[in-house]
């Protein structure tokens, strides 16, 4: 069988293969609690099941237009000018199935082979993976103070004359960070200066804590939607809870997204009817769902950080935003792939190594469970990591024994 060369190089990932190990221990009775996942427990929200259920009922599911239903398209234009204040029109959006496939069209339209991207450490998963099947360069910027910002010079240092987009993910997954508005002001400043697309990957932009708030990338330039190089990610999956269907979106010059609508075009064709419509319900909705959700994960994150205020040896940097947050771990074990299968093996726990995100030492916990889970799991891996601790506990009739590293 022969198999690309390219293709052959590009791992699995790495929180879907864990979610696939954590349902197959689950099916088999074993006491797992997941403290990897990035997918809310909340239920759909009503507007977005009566909006899909409209299309069903009316039976006539077919093709949708390349870059979106227009009402969708509508919805978003109006979510823009409220959240970012900005006017787009139509031709300044596409839809696609996910944000996931609207990154991955965005790069594979302005990168050519050996264009270089930058990825701010700690970054997404994905992200170097997307810019190596385009056959680009990603340039990673790890933030030489051990935080997780890094400044704008270590970033401007890192740009060459292949360098054609930055990508910025605020709130970031998976240290739950919120970058500095002043660093989003430079950014936007320096790439619409030298030409270079600023891609904010925006899709956790509303679940953020504290009474903080995401800046706006536009507020920081007099270019109007044709001329910036500024482009915006979003979506459903975090903000309502709606990872299943699949719709995210992109806003930018209607030049790219001609492009982007003939990459799709050739690709996926269109985001699935019944999602858009879906989509559309949850946009045009009571908004108050989107509150419900992010106060009920701010709770969550107190419990978090309240597990972790008695766990010592571990260092943890408050979340601002999203699901997740980051603890560095590396004072029990450096190699963070290791700790995180025994953890798996030992507790039944399941988190993601930090190495996956750039930050070696670290394992990305999520807290998008219930809080009983949340303090159980904190309680397993501190057993598992705790040399004083008993050999033996119990989890229901369950024995889990240590074997200590």
């Amino acid at each position: 069988m022969h198999i690309s060369n390219l293709a052959r190089g590009i791992p699995s990932s790495p929180t879907l293969k864990l979610n696939e190990e954590a349902k197959s221990l689950r099916d088999r009775g074993e006491p797992v609690i997941h403290l990897g996942g990035g997918e809310p427990k909340n239920r759909v929200p009503l507007t977005a099941i009566l909006g899909s259920a409209a299309r069903l009922k009316d039976g006539d599911v077919k093709y949708a237009p390349v870059d979106g239903l227009a009402s969708l398209k509508k919805a978003i234009i109006r979510y823009t000018e409220e959240n970012y204040g900005r006017l787009v029109g139509p031709e300044h959006v596409i839809v696609s199935s996910g944000a996931k496939q609207s990154l991955y069209n965005v790069l594979l339209s302005i990168l050519n082979p050996q264009d270089e991207v930058i990825v701010l450490a700690p970054y997404w998963v994905s992200y170097p993976e997307m810019i190596r099947m385009v056959y680009g360069v990603p340039v990673i910027v790890t933030p030489g103070d051990g935080s997780f910002i890094p400044t704008f010079d270590e970033i401007v240092e890192c740009v060459s004359s292949y360098t054609r987009a930055i990508i910025v993910n605020s709130p970031n997954n998976p240290s739950g960070i919120v970058y500095p508005a002043e660093l989003i002001a430079q950014l936007v400043e320096f790439c619409e200066e030298r030409s270079i697309y600023l891609i904010m990957d925006d899709i956790y932009h509303k679940l953020v804590f504290d009474g903080l708030h995401v800046p706006s990338p536009y507020a920081y330039t007099t270019r109007d939607p044709e001329t910036t190089h500024i482009i915006v990610i979003n979506g459903i999956s975090k903000l309502y809870g709606m990872t299943g269907f699949r719709i995210g979106w992109t806003i930018a010059s209607s030049k790219l997204v001609e492009v982007l609508t003939n990459v799709q075009g050739q690709t996926t064709s269109c985001a699935a009817l019944i999602s858009q419509a879906a989509a559309e319900g949850a946009l045009t909705g009571v908004q108050h769902v989107v509150e419900d959700l992010r106060m009920s994960i701010e709770n969550k994150r107190d419990v978090m950080l309240q597990e972790f205020s008695t766990f010592s040896g571990v260092h943890i940097v408050k979340p601002n935003g999203t699901f997740y947050c980051l603890p560095d771990f590396s004072a029990y074990m450096r190699d963070s792939v290791a700790l995180s299968q025994l953890l798996l093996k030992r507790a039944l726990v399941v988190t993601v190594p930090g190495r996956e995100f750039g930050m070696e030492g670290h394992l990305r916990l999520s807290y998008t469970g219930s809080s009983k889970e949340i303090k159980e799991g904190i309680d397993r891996i501190k057993w598992a990591l705790d040399p004083n601790a008993p050999n033996e506990i119990y989890i229901g009739d369950r024995k889990l024994i240590r074997d200590w590293m």
